[in-house]
């Protein structure tokens, strides 16, 4: 028993304990759950063990994900099949099912969040495997040509890009502000502000989305269509900046 737990807890702490077998080489069985639960008598080990099981079930089932906040979040989300989820019912935070971005990005597609252009020669690639955006691109490294064209590119880059940074800059504003007040809510005599509270969750969310708003905008060739976007764009942004 000694040498199963030892054994088992190794397997555990190198989190490997889902594809353990028996340590002779020429048997293949696994141990039960409750065989383990049989030899091991740390609670902490135990909980390693929950833990990488739960996470192995997660892993498996096509229609749960875990929470993608950065900040750190151990919830378990069910997929819905609307690509941008709802929001995590312990920290609030939006996540894209549709691809690998950690949050939610609307009205930006995901296509549009795994896309880059040089600058120089509006040459687009995937930013995950670096190969060409258009598999026919031609003239690989030969830029000369395209000088004021880059130029211009370049310039448009750099506003989007500004405005985009801009308001994620706001959005982490906002968050520290509702922390803020989230603590000093707590203190006696402090009239209620749940008020002020929702305001900056809603700040935050259309700091977001402006932020969003300027990766499409950027993407987005239909003149007539950008016309309605933009002005659009700048009436949130009006509004959230009196906000």
């Amino acid at each position: 028993q000694p040498c199963w737990r030892e054994y088992l807890t190794t397997r555990i702490e190198q989190n490997l304990v889902v594809s353990c077998t028996c340590p002779i080489s020429e048997c293949r069985a696994q141990p039960t759950t409750a065989f383990i639960y049989s030899i091991l008598s740390s609670q902490e080990i135990i909980a390693k063990y929950e833990k990488a099981l739960l996470r192995c079930y997660v892993e498996c089932c096509t229609n749960l994900t875990w929470c993608t906040n950065p900040q750190g979040c151990d919830q378990i989300l069910l997929k819905d099949g609307l690509g941008y989820g709802a929001a995590c019912s312990k920290c609030s935070w939006i996540s894209c099912f549709n691809c690998n971005f950690p949050e939610a990005h609307y009205p930006a597609s995901c296509s549009h969040m795994s896309r880059m252009t040089c600058a120089k020669c509006n040459h687009g690639f995937c930013w995950r495997c670096l190969k060409p955006w258009r598999p026919n691109h031609k003239d690989y490294y030969n830029c000369s040509a395209m000088v004021s064209k880059a130029a211009w590119q370049e310039k448009r880059f750099q506003d989007y890009n500004e405005r985009c940074t801009f308001h994620h800059h706001a959005k982490e504003f906002a968050i520290s502000l509702r922390n803020s007040i989230s603590s000093i809510r707590e203190m006696p005599k402090i009239r209620n502000l749940t008020f002020v509270l929702d305001a900056c969750k809603m700040l935050e969310q259309a700091r977001k989305v402006l932020a969003y708003s300027c990766v499409y905008s950027y993407y987005n060739q239909d003149t007539e269509s950008m016309d309605i976007v933009e002005q659009q764009t700048e009436s949130l942004e009006l509004l959230t900046n009196a906000l």
